[in-house]
């Protein structure tokens, strides 16, 4: 991709994402990922809803996450994404997960998500897609 399309999403760790150390469990980090990924499409005029009801679907296919340090109750983070590549029916997705306070590395992951059709089949990323995202 020439301008890869980035957006970066605030969030703040909640006490019911912590472990009894008070540290953010490392399974809600795809959660954290894919709300700043959803907003990521909002922002660009397009929402799951609308896909669903198009009939399509996009589906994580693989998710990957490489941990840094950690974060804890009450933090401030910075969810960096950004679209990587787009084959006719995949998107790629990298993120840096900050700490807003001090700028510190919490995680770096990558996800790529294909698209389905409401049967299950992948199927082609729709146009209307493409043209929001700039792909």
């Amino acid at each position: 991709m020439d301008h890869p399309v980035t957006y970066t999403h605030e969030v703040r760790v909640r006490y019911a994402e912590t472990d009894r150390m008070g540290v953010l469990h490392h399974s809600r980090i795809f959660v954290l990922l894919e709300l700043a990924r959803t907003e990521m499409l909002r922002r660009h005029g397009m929402t799951y809803r609308q896909m669903e009801d198009e009939g399509w679907f996009l589906v994580i296919v693989k998710a990957s996450c490489d941990f840094k340090a950690p974060a804890h109750y009450d933090d401030v983070l910075l969810i960096e994404t950004t679209i990587t590549r787009v084959t006719q029916t995949r998107i790629d997705h990298a993120y840096r997960v900050t700490r807003k306070s001090d700028g510190e590395l919490i995680a770096e992951a990558e996800t790529t998500l294909a698209c389905l059709d409401r049967d299950g089949s992948v199927q082609r990323i729709p146009g209307n897609l493409r043209e929001l995202l700039g792909v």
